[in-house]
């Protein structure tokens, strides 16, 4: 355990601090009660979310600089608990070539993966190289968040029984049965069993692991894996109040953690805008990856769905007195294409994992751009890379928190799988080589579109848009088969931000409205143009009363002096 003495006060602004006489500061260390800073939700609107699978802890610090470099200040880890790799190769059918490469596979709440050690592994190893990456992200200005999976265990299912800890310890009470089947395994969580969460006795075991994981090694936060499962009764049935939840935003010490629910689970209790937060749960907003997608491949009928998710998505959260932050906004997660595959497969290619291709999503509301897979074709490539930028330009310009998947910033591509799950080879891997080749060109659009956002108001507003922060340029919202959309974001200082997306699959020309008195407008991004000129950070001038706008592509204007 290591305990740093430096000042934090850097890496969390919004702290409130409070100035303790000399009598009250030595009581409370003698009651072994440590000061500490108070978190305020607000806090979200300030990072810039990077999902991220490791192999190894000690790699990760050697990965800063370039985390650094993207602009990223928090890190969301793939499941670190340890967890069962080899247990494809247990079931009935094996797969001896798969290996539980993502971590969704639990063995122990409490220790950290024993192989992703140095000089052999080993619990004892496992422990202080990840307490020292931590520090290390931390010393670099990067918070901690772990994806973690209480819906379920590595046991298994009642066809292929596994036993390790908690089936032979008390099977009825840490999972979910069916009474009216023998006693079978209830699977809500899609892996053969669910957690019985809202069990007293297993409760306390989540919110004691979870505590161990601040205290003791200093993470910033969680994000819970199928946060649906956690908000069901030991029958099975959902929870207007789920015991577990209320726990985790009232506990002492986890509530001033950053806490995200992915909102869903595989048994159909969809909680999208609708999970008990008790205003501090925030969300996978499910929602915003779908019309996000839909509207940019150009499906007709997405520009108002689009225009609601970059505004933050206030059907979903402001009815709910909630705030646009509560709104984790993302395009692709480790489950699902990559940014590439995206613009570069129509179907899902999953042979490999041994599944019949009866795994991973159908509806992934992708566009090849005109050819499955990879290509030669110099147009096809122009049009793919456009996409992605008008998918990340999207992304850093909505309301909300943002997260992106590690690899999308260079054009990582897993072939088509979107469900890679099981491999421990190239498409899981982070690919260096290939970051140097495409860093003068995506890469250096993504880092310059973060930092934008970063030092941007008006991209990360506390409160959902008013009349006043901006101006919509339309006049006909109803137009059904309209795939372009042209807006102004509003700064109270006249550093207004104008943008325009196009998904027609030809050129529109826009009216460009008059800037604020004494400013002028400066392109800073076209999707459409080569690197470096696609992002100009200090902007080009000599924008008229129009600019035509190519197919496929988007631009941001910001009126300066």
């Amino acid at each position: 355990m290591y305990y740093d003495e430096a000042s934090s006060g850097k890496f969390v602004p919004r702290a409130v601090l409070m100035d303790l006489e000399p009598e009250t500061m030595d009581s409370l260390s003698r009651s072994g009660i440590a000061c500490c800073l108070l978190f305020l939700p607000a806090i979200y609107m300030e990072i810039v979310i990077l999902e991220v699978m490791l192999n190894v802890f000690q790699l990760d610090i050697l990965e800063i600089p370039h985390l650094l470099e993207l602009g990223i200040n928090a890190v969301e880890l793939l499941p670190v608990f340890e967890f069962d790799e080899f247990e494809f190769q247990r079931r009935r059918n094996p797969r001896d070539h798969m290996i539980n490469t993502w971590g969704y596979s639990t063995i122990n709440f409490f220790a950290p993966m024993s192989r992703y050690a140095s000089d052999g592994g080993g619990p004892f190893n496992a422990s202080r190289e990840f307490k020292e990456m931590v520090k290390a992200l931390h010393g670099a200005g990067i918070e901690v968040i772990l994806d973690v999976v209480y819906n379920h265990t590595n046991e298994a299912d009642d066809a292929n029984p596994y036993t390790t800890s908690f089936r032979g310890i008390d099977n009825k009470v840490y999972y979910m049965l069916d009474v009216n089947n023998n006693g079978q395994l209830l699977n809500f969580s899609g892996c053969g069993n669910t957690l019985n969460c809202n069990h007293p006795v297993v409760m306390e075991l989540i919110l004691d692991s979870l505590r161990h994981w601040v205290v003791d090694y200093h993470v910033d936060g969680f994000r819970f894996d199928l946060t649906s499962v956690l908000c069901r009764g030991t029958d099975g049935s959902p929870l207007n109040a789920p015991p577990l939840i209320r726990a985790i935003a009232k506990d002492s010490v986890l509530s001033r953690c950053k806490i995200i629910a992915e909102p869903w689970d595989c048994g159909g209790l969809y909680l999208v805008g609708r999970f008990p937060n008790w205003d501090r749960w925030a969300e996978w907003n499910g929602k915003y990856r779908d019309d996000i997608r839909r509207y940019i491949k150009g499906d007709t009928g997405m520009k108002g769905s689009f225009a609601t998710r970059v505004s933050g998505s206030a059907d979903l959260y402001k009815v709910n007195k909630r705030k646009p932050y509560h709104s984790v906004n993302f395009i692709i997660a480790h489950d699902g294409f990559t940014l590439y595959d995206l613009v570069s497969y129509n179907l899902k290619h999953n042979d490999a994992n041994g599944e019949g291709g009866n795994d991973g999503c159908n509806d992934n509301f992708s566009w090849n751009c005109g050819f499955e897979g990879e290509t030669d074709d110099v147009s096809i490539k122009s049009l793919r890379s456009r996409q992605m930028k008008n998918f990340h330009l999207a992304l850093m310009i909505s309301q909300g928190t943002p997260m992106m998947l590690m690899g999308d910033e260079y054009g990582h591509t897993r072939y088509g799988n979107n469900n890679s799950y099981g491999h421990d080879t190239a498409i899981n891997h982070f690919q260096w080589g290939q970051l140097d080749t495409r860093k003068s060109s995506l890469f250096r659009f993504f880092a310059k579109a973060i930092k934008f956002r970063q030092t941007h108001h008006v991209f990360h507003r506390e409160n959902f848009l008013n009349k006043g922060d901006v101006t919509w340029h339309e006049d006909n919202w109803d137009n059904y088969e309209s795939k372009f959309l042209a807006f102004t974001l509003h700064d109270n200082n006249g550093g207004d931000i104008y943008l325009a997306f196009n998904a027609h699959d030809y050129y529109v020309k826009a009216s460009i409205p008059r800037p604020p008195v004494k400013k002028s407008w400066f392109r800073v991004v076209d999707t459409n143009l080569g690197s470096p000129d696609d992002f100009v950070t200090d902007g080009v001038p000599g924008i008229g009363s129009t600019y035509n706008i190519a197919p496929y592509s988007s631009i941001l204007l910001e009126a300066k002096s």
